[in-house]
């Protein structure tokens, strides 16, 4: 209890002047406490005030609003003259606690004595069981208050409109808005507020756009509804064009407007436009919080923009977040990305409190760097601190143990997780699987335990065996594999590229001719690579076959200056790997332009020598790029880690951590 409770407690005790029946109720309207409370209750009492209905309603409501159901309940039952305020403000108690079946016997009493419930009754009882959380009791105490020709005002349209927004009932959520255009309160800033978020919920982005632009409410409120709404539903495009309107029009945002800005772009790979908005969001004069920090930090990690989110982990250090573990996890996860596993493992040693978030974000980090000693180590740690591990710390263990070649390991962990923690596995442990017994060469094995799976394997899954095929040139697996993918993702071109990759390596033409005429007869075109790497504190974007880059002149002629060098020391470009059946001087061309090639280009030539260059690319990087970076960090002398879809390559000295199995 506070020190003003604990005074305030101490006078009453000791004053000598009796309590009248207004000084009473004003004393109840700021008591901040139960036991405070309790004590003016004993006062009203003593004094023989308890009684009167105005000190008995003050009681009722004071206790209601700190939480005290039962007081109430006690004060209520000795009312003689029990009103339908009385009863209501009874009702929404019960209902704020989620106790359905109390706040229901409770209207049926006040029924029974004569009291009809009204529209603020009916009100309290469905905004007060959507607050607790109790949407699908709020929805069916709204069918029953309609039912019996009672009509929402504003206030609890905005509280049914939620509650229908979580149990996604949008048929009730449509006539809802019909009754709201029909009552008059359709430009109500909360309703419009309620309608947006209800949408949204239940995935109708088209409605949550109509109801905006219909209204023409540009508050912060509307501002946070439209951002999460058109955010649920991929919608990113509209969200950042809405949002910069409400900046231009001069809306004062807060932090939840920028943070939720922020979030939409991150969860829908929109990583630039984030950090972007992260800036501007700093320069309006707006502070992130410990919410924001954990929002933008992916943004960081997935376009390798390390400075950044140094500059976020010590605006983190000056604020004291670091001792929130959301933001901990956040930075782990983030410096795991950029390829600073070290630095990783010191913010998470620095966690006071971990959770499973945390565990899991460090042995993810250590199984992308291939570092699988480190994460069984921690993964036993995690046990040995009473941590129980979960479904996506036995992923991250078993992944690692793909990525190193464990593969007795890998299965113990797999068995373990089933029988020892009662786990059963899902897609991902089982696409983990597949990957590791693929990279020990056992594609019969890594099939027969797909066929045996107890549902139905996805994209993950034969993928997985897929990726397998190329390494070992397992051709009619891989039509197998490759055969699965094309009707479960039918649109994606990296399936189709990599089977054409896999029949090229065996110089099977037709095999690439058949799957690069599917590919157009589709309407499909290769998704071009793409890889990041900041320089100076800037993140630079590098597309394969683009020469926007205001440096692409330099990048080229370093390109050529290494091609030259690589050809003098007896290197010859590994043309496995390019798609079409061309002339080989033509595939060396192709290969030339590779992103993560034009990305490390432009960092040799913008950095002093020996600093190490961190790029990660959108695609698994090929055969051919991947023995080029082996060249370039012996000749350069640098340290070059390059991050793909599936794991870190650190390269160093001509060798790369992963072995050269990726």
């Amino acid at each position: 209890m506070c020190q003003h409770s604990n005074t305030l407690l101490h006078f009453l005790r000791h004053v000598s002047f009796p309590p009248d029946a207004h000084l009473l109720p004003s004393a109840l309207k700021s008591c901040p406490a139960q036991p405070l409370a309790r004590a003016l209750h004993a006062a009203a009492a003593v004094s023989g005030l308890a009684e009167d209905p105005f000190v008995a309603s003050s009681l009722l409501h004071t206790y209601l609003r700190l939480g005290a159901t039962s007081d109430a309940r006690g004060v209520f039952e000795r009312m003689p003259d029990k009103s339908v305020v009385g009863w209501s403000a009874l009702i929404a108690g019960y209902s704020a606690r989620g106790d359905a079946e109390a706040a229901w016997g409770l209207l049926e009493r006040m029924r029974s004595a004569g009291m009809e419930p009204n529209v603020i009754t009916w009100n309290g009882l469905v905004s007060g069981l959507n607050r607790s959380g109790s949407a699908l009791n709020a929805v069916k105490a709204l069918v029953r208050m309609h039912g019996e020709g009672f009509l929402p005002d504003a206030t609890g349209v905005s509280c049914a409109l939620s509650a229908v927004g979580d149990v996604k009932e949008v048929s009730v959520g449509e006539q809802l808005h019909g009754y709201v255009v029909k009552a008059g309160c359709r430009l109500d800033q909360h309703v419009v507020t309620a309608l947006i978020d209800m949408y949204g919920k239940c995935g109708r982005a088209d409605e949550i756009s109509h109801v905006f632009h219909e209204s023409s409410h540009m508050d912060v409120a509307s501002c946070n509804a439209l951002v999460a709404g058109l955010s649920r539903n991929a919608q990113v495009s509209e969200a950042l064009l809405l949002f910069s309107e409400f900046v231009s029009r001069g809306v004062e945002l807060n932090v939840v407007s920028w943070t939720s800005i922020v979030a939409c772009c991150v969860q829908n790979g929109k990583d630039l436009e984030a950090v972007d908005l992260f800036r501007k969001m700093q320069s309006k004069g707006i502070e992130p919080n410990s919410v924001t920090i954990p929002c933008v930090l992916p943004a960081f990690a997935n376009v390798a923009a390390l400075m950044h989110g140094r500059s976020a982990h010590c605006f983190s250090l000056r604020k004291g977040f670091l001792h929130d573990v959301y933001v901990g996890s956040a930075l782990v996860d983030m410096y795991a990305k950029c390829g600073k596993v070290r630095d990783a493992r010191t913010i998470f040693d620095a966690i006071p409190s971990k959770n499973t978030v945390s565990w899991n974000a460090m042995i993810g980090g250590y199984a992308m760097h291939g570092e699988a000693a480190n994460a069984v180590q921690l993964f036993c740690l995690m046990q040995k601190c009473k941590q129980k591990p979960d479904l996506v710390t036995f992923t991250c263990v078993i992944g690692a143990c793909g990525q190193a070649g464990l593969t007795e390991e890998g299965r113990r962990y797999f068995n373990e997780m089933q029988h020892s923690h009662g786990i059963s596995p899902r897609m991902e442990h089982y696409a983990c699987m597949v990957t590791l017994l693929g990279r020990a060469g056992k594609l019969d094995e890594a099939y027969d335990l797909i066929n045996e799976m107890p549902f139905e394997p996805d994209g993950c899954i034969w993928g997985s065996l897929l990726g397998s095929c190329r390494v070992y040139g397992n051709v009619f697996l891989a039509e197998v594999a490759a055969e699965k993918l094309f009707e479960l993702e039918p649109e994606n071109t990296g399936n189709y590229v990599l089977l054409s990759n896999i029949y090229a390596s065996k110089k099977m033409w037709d095999g690439v001719n058949r799957v690069r005429d599917q590919m157009k007869n589709m309407g499909l075109k290769k998704e071009k690579g793409c890889s990041w790497i900041e320089i100076k504190n800037k993140v630079h974007m590098l597309l394969a076959g683009d020469n926007s880059h205001p440096m692409m002149t330099a990048i080229t002629e370093k390109l050529k200056q290494l091609t030259i060098e690589m050809s003098r020391l007896g290197f010859a470009p590994s043309t496995d790997f390019v798609l079409h059946d061309v002339e080989e001087q033509e595939k060396d061309d192709i290969l030339a332009v590779h992103s993560e090639k034009l990305a490390v280009a432009l960092g040799l030539i913008s950095t002093s020598p020996g600093t190490p260059l961190r790029v990660i690319k959108n695609l698994r990087i090929c055969g051919d790029c991947h023995e080029a970076m082996k060249f370039i960090s012996c000749f350069e002398g640098r340290e070059i880690s390059v991050r793909d879809t599936n794991r870190f390559h650190h390269f160093k000295d001509g060798k790369c951590s992963c072995g050269d199995y990726w």
